[in-house]
């Protein structure tokens, strides 16, 4: 669910008014994603998307997403750009919330995961990071290691709710990753939040990158690893080694791997799952269950660590 500020019609349109986009001839909520309300705009010369920045984005973030879209935009990545009112304000206030206007992509997330879908991702976020390398703000990752310990401690005393011996479990890994967790890999903008319904396609054609509202400054093989998981595996859990193969070797055309990048992805991997394993996990356990938010199975991304906590290099997620 993601409409949960709803918006009087008379507002709407002292808004758009504030835009050289023509009137509004209907605003309709996109009911995907979770973070913010989001509402597919048609006025008169077009279609928009209008973005409601909800609670869970802190409002300090908002110009480095924004200059970040522009800046990647500006260097021909795929993404919505932002639209200027005529004062050229990018970011303006709606129902009593920061709100921006977008233009439209083209295209639909895909819901079965094809190899030739990893392919065009990972030559996409490849040229995303090389086009960030100028980019000249800067974003701590919130949600990296050293936000996982306190993650942990916020839901431990009832992780075996949800499996038993689940909060042991945790703690030994934690305590392995915060050993091993590399700091000196290459680094830049990553977008750290690159799920399948972040990602638009026209037939086997990627058009376009969105959401990009954990975006921030961190190694670019934790991006990696965070795609991986997220395209990689089966609805029954297996790891399909051709997928990966294909998002890795097309990323390596555009960008190539250090050694140490190499190295690090099994380890970047057990990373990735762990933070959305335990994001997932606090969800689970203390959402209202009349929340509009859809609660995600915690386990899903346990199965996934698991199997990387296995791996032993880079060859076991096809790379030769």
């Amino acid at each position: 669910m993601a409409v949960y500020t709803e918006i009087v019609d008379e507002d709407l349109a002292t808004f758009i008014a504030q835009y050289e986009i023509g009137e509004a001839l209907s605003a309709t909520g996109i009911v995907e994603g979770v973070e913010n309300s989001n509402y597919l705009l048609n006025t008169k010369e077009g279609r928009f998307i209008l973005t409601l920045y909800e609670n869970r984005v802190d409002p300090a973030d908002l110009p480095f997403f924004l200059a970040l879209i522009e800046h990647l935009a500006a260097k021909d990545i795929a993404c919505p750009l932002p639209v200027r009112a005529r004062d050229g304000k990018v970011l303006r206030e709606l129902s009593n919330r920061p709100a921006a206007i977008f233009t439209f992509l083209a295209g639909m997330w895909p819901r079965r995961i094809q190899p030739y879908h990893c392919g065009e991702l990972g030559k996409a976020l490849a040229r995303m990071h090389l086009a960030g390398e100028d980019f000249t703000l800067r974003r701590s990752n919130d949600l990296s290691v050293q936000s996982w310990r306190p993650l942990l401690c916020r839901s431990a005393d009832r992780a075996d709710e949800v499996q038993q011996g689940l909060a042991e479990d945790l703690e030994k890994e934690l305590t392995n990753l915060e050993l091993n967790w590399p700091d000196s890999l290459p680094s830049g903008v990553i977008h750290a939040d690159l799920f399948p319904d972040n990602v638009f396609f026209v037939g086997p054609r990627l058009t376009g990158l969105i959401d990009f509202y954990f975006a921030c400054t961190d190694m670019y093989a934790y991006d990696i690893a965070i795609c991986m998981n997220a395209w990689c595996f089966e609805v029954d859990g297996s790891f399909n080694v051709a997928k990966a193969n294909r998002l890795l070797m097309s990323y390596r055309v555009v960008r190539d791997f250090s050694d140490d990048e190499l190295a690090s992805l099994p380890v970047l991997a057990r990373g990735a799952a762990m933070r959305f394993l335990l994001t997932r996990l606090y969800d689970w356990l203390y959402t209202p269950a009349d929340a509009l938010v859809t609660k995600k199975d915690p386990l899903e991304y346990w199965k996934k660590l698991r199997f990387h906590q296995g791996v032993t290099g880079p060859e076991e997620y096809g790379l030769a």
